[in-house]
């Protein structure tokens, strides 16, 4: 194409922004609290080029790595695209090679066998390197000083799984990284490769097991005991990507399983528990362990929340009616043959965020997005097309929620959590915030909008945010976030 399609993917908050820029001393409302003093990182999917196809999705574009840097109550802004195969073969073509989301059929013959993952969606820091990842192909390194690419990430070669999940678990107590790769073999293998990094980067352990249907595995979970593997409905079938279709279809009459082994264990041991048919899950919040109970806490919904998966499987349910709710699967391992007990924990949202000091453990509050009823029509973009417009913190041990609202035509990023150093504060919450230029709904216009990153007493999220950093600019919907503190920094492999 010569031009960007006027699609929800490429609209509002999905408006292609390509630029890579420097920006500093941006302008701040209010004060910075003490406590905020490092790096806030952020995926960002943003286009080089204009697509090869007219409906392609958000999820296929370029990655980015985006920087608000705090030093001495100033903050610094940086963006800069992942230097990834796939971005270097279009950028010396000056065009888009690679075709349709995770089919390799549909590029162009020049690009035949180049890696075509665009490392778009979280960026994770271990043992004192920073990645981008996303879960088609291997992670890659970011100078976190410069945003420079280093290249992919292999364990010194150790690592043999092709793929590296977008969310692994770092246990806060043990400096280890958990994670897995699906479709380790490649295109279509129903291989899971989990993984264990101990707290120094080394590669410590990794096996393979095939998982009961070929599906995407976004997230997993652990305990202090167990490596949780929910397992969803929305399938990959070689024969229909080979026919230039899409890689996944969700499939609303296929029962979900939990897979569950011990975390040090052997994947021989693990147990299928079968679940809900034709519900659907992209991120959980938190596992823990109760005597012989597995609690998993899960942003659930009835089928799956994208409508392009949704189509392909023929599903027609418009987005506004899809269900769900943030829900609490239980199971009783003491069972021969246990099943899943289900209760909600709140209103339906994603994008969690839990401490990292309680991961995997039992947990006392935590933040998710959702939809304010109250708040008016959502912005377009973001991956689904609709933004998020409101931040909930919630207790799942006593059902107590509370809100933050943004006005209509606003959207909400996923918040990074700052842990306080005063005792007894639940911290900061940092979070990117767009907002419409013009406040009437009726006026407004879709991608006229400026970008703030709000911090947020993450204990008093109702009294909205303490500060705004004002970028003066709108910015392209991110995917997930981090945040580094200076101490990490400080520590980093790379100078």
């Amino acid at each position: 194409m010569e031009a960007f399609p006027q699609t929800i993917h490429f609209i509002g908050s999905n408006t292609p922004r390509r630029m890579e820029i420097t920006l500093r001393d941006l302008e701040v409302e209010g004060e910075i609290p003490d406590d905020i003093d490092g790096a806030f990182f952020r995926a960002v999917p943003d286009n080089a080029h204009p697509p090869m196809f007219e409906d392609d999705i958000a999820l296929n574009a370029d990655g980015m790595i985006s920087r608000f840097h705090f030093q001495d109550g100033a903050v610094d802004f940086d963006i800069r695209y992942v230097e990834t195969d796939r971005y270097k073969a279009e950028k010396e073509a000056r065009r888009a090679l690679f075709g349709r989301y995770r089919n390799p059929f549909t590029d162009d013959p020049s690009v035949k066998g180049v890696d075509r993952t665009v490392a778009n969606t979280t960026p994770v820091w271990h043992a004192n390197r920073l990645f981008m990842t996303k879960e088609d192909g291997l992670g890659h390194e970011i100078n976190p000083h410069t945003l420079e690419t280093i290249g992919k990430w292999t364990f010194g070669g150790k690592l043999k799984s092709a793929t590296f999940t977008a969310h692994p678990r770092i246990d806060a107590e043990t400096g280890e990284m958990f994670f897995f790769g699906y479709e380790a073999g490649g295109l279509c293998d129903p291989n899971v490769a989990y993984c264990i990094a101990d707290k120094d980067g080394k590669l410590v352990s990794e096996q393979w097991f095939e998982q009961p249907y070929l599906s995407t595995i976004h997230d997993f979970v652990i305990t202090e005991k167990y490596a949780v593997f929910p397992i969803f409905p929305t399938i990959a079938d070689l024969e229909r990507i080979e026919s230039g279709g899409e890689h996944w279809a969700h499939v609303q009459d296929l029962e979900s399983w939990v897979g569950v082994m011990p975390r040090y264990g052997k994947v021989e041991e693990i147990r299928w528990i079968k679940g809900p048919v034709g519900v659907s899950v992209f991120h959980e919040v938190n596992a823990f362990d109760d005597g012989d109970l597995l609690h998993i806490d899960l942003c659930l919904t009835s089928t799956n929340a994208f409508p392009f998966m949704r189509e392909a499987g023929g599903i027609d349910i418009p987005q506004p009616e899809v269900e769900g709710a943030l829900t609490r699967w239980t199971i009783d391992l003491s069972q021969e043959n246990p099943e899943i007990s289900e209760r909600p924990l709140g209103p339906t949202g994603d994008l969690p965020r839990l401490a990292d000091k309680d991961q995997g453990r039992p947990y006392s509050h935590a933040w998710y997005l959702s939809m304010n009823p109250e708040g008016g029509p959502p912005m377009p973009g973001g991956p689904v097309g609709a933004n998020f417009n409101c931040l909930l913190r919630i207790e799942p041990g006593n059902g107590h929620l509370e809100m933050l609202g943004l006005p209509p035509g606003a959207g909400i990023s996923e918040p990074a959590h700052v842990p306080s150093r005063s005792r007894g504060h639940d911290g900061w919450l940092l979070s990117v915030v767009d907002l419409p230029k013009d406040p009437d709904p009726a006026r407004q216009i879709p991608g006229d909008y400026t970008s703030q990153l709000w911090i947020i007493d993450a204990g008093d999220v109702a009294a909205g945010p303490v500060a705004k950093v004002k970028t003066g600019m709108a910015l392209r919907s991110q995917v997930h976030g981090t945040w580094v503190s200076r101490e990490k920094l400080n520590r980093s492999a790379l100078k």
